[in-house]
């Protein structure tokens, strides 16, 4: 496992731990959909949130965030679609959590990411 993958895995375990903290249950880690990969599918009372994790060591290539592009975006709402269909979730809504591991670990949370693609 190179760097990133590593960094990823660790981002995906601490969002996790952070949402459970925050009253989330995790239902599933890496969902794979044919539009791609969910990180995380958690529950939060009778809500259903699919959360992308981005996270970053340094601000070389910028803030964890900047990484959700529209694109990206769009793969995100799509994954969470047929997911949703799949599993008949009537409730349902997109998050991200960025997190930067340097000078110290900040954990940032984005609710509803994709809420302009409805």
């Amino acid at each position: 496992m190179n760097h990133n993958q590593t960094l990823g895995k660790w981002g995906e375990s601490t969002a996790a731990q952070y949402l459970q903290e925050h009253g989330y249950q995790i239902i599933e880690t890496n969902a794979r959909t044919p539009y791609g990969e969910i990180d995380l599918v958690a529950r939060l009372q009778d809500q259903t949130i699919f959360v992308e994790v981005k996270t970053r060591s340094n601000r070389r290539f910028g803030l964890p965030e900047e990484a959700l592009t529209p694109r990206k975006l769009k793969h995100m709402h799509a994954a969470a679609q047929h997911y949703a269909s799949q599993h008949n979730l009537d409730f349902w809504q997109c998050d991200a959590i960025a997190i930067e591991t340097q000078p110290q670990t900040n954990i940032e949370h984005f609710q509803n990411v994709t809420s302009h693609l409805t």
